[in-house]
């Protein structure tokens, strides 16, 4: 991972247009060619960000970007989308990378972990005639918490307590390993959670994942949604 400390300006621009204008903030791209701007606020979530896969470039600025003390331009291209982040360094205080090594992979709670194994054995939640085909199903970057099929091909489920964007980009990554097998063709994602954050799933429906809420006492058989009276 690289982290790189510098004033610049930010251009995004595909689903929708974003402008930052300069500041100083903190660049991270990762090994897996995700780009992320981040400010020392807003907590976790970056300003903007790109996800992979992409390319990123190094360009020399134009003489007005020059004039108005642009040093470098940098520019990462979605690859399977026009997609386009455009970042202006105008001076770079400070930087570092290393490499953080094999990521051993979130540990579930109790929770989350239960949710999985009860939704694997009543994928009737996820839709009619959906069967399970392998909980835990491995990939290059970990597993994924189902792979069920129905009659119109495979679906990736990610399971959660709580939906976060950082969730939906992880059913993401998951998605595009997935879309290069082509045993598992046609593929979709379903994003499961007892609660799912509107942010989050704005986002997975932009990218075609849909999102289900699950019930986690009405699947423990501790309560019966049938017999509320509201």
């Amino acid at each position: 991972m690289r982290i790189v400390y510098a004033t610049c300006a930010v251009d995004y621009s595909g689903r929708l247009d974003a402008h930052l204008e300069p500041a100083k903030r903190a660049l991270m791209i990762k090994a897996d060619g995700a780009v992320l701007v981040h400010a020392d606020g807003g907590s976790y979530k970056p300003l903007n960000w790109m996800s992979p896969p992409c390319t990123m470039t190094v360009d020399e600025p134009s003489d007005e970007e020059r004039e108005s003390g642009v040093s470098e331009v940098w520019r990462v291209d979605h690859d399977k989308t026009d997609d386009a982040l455009l970042i202006q360094i105008y001076e770079i205080h400070d930087e570092m990378t290393l490499d953080l090594g094999q990521e051993p992979g979130l540990f579930k709670d109790g929770v989350e972990d239960h949710l999985q194994k009860l939704l694997s054995e009543q994928t009737d939640i996820l839709g009619k005639d959906v069967r399970l085909i392998r909980r835990e199903y491995p990939t290059a970057i970990g597993p994924v918490d189902l792979l069920v099929k129905d009659g119109s091909g495979h679906i990736a489920v990610e399971v959660k307590r709580r939906g976060e964007i950082d969730g939906v980009e992880q059913l993401t990554r998951y998605l595009t390993l997935l879309e290069r097998d082509s045993t598992l063709q046609p593929i979709r994602g379903i994003f499961a959670a007892q609660e799912i954050r509107p942010q989050a799933r704005v986002l997975a429906e932009d990218r075609g994942i849909e999102c289900v809420v699950l019930d986690y006492d009405a699947m423990r058989g501790v309560d019966n949604p049938e017999d509320r009276l509201f």
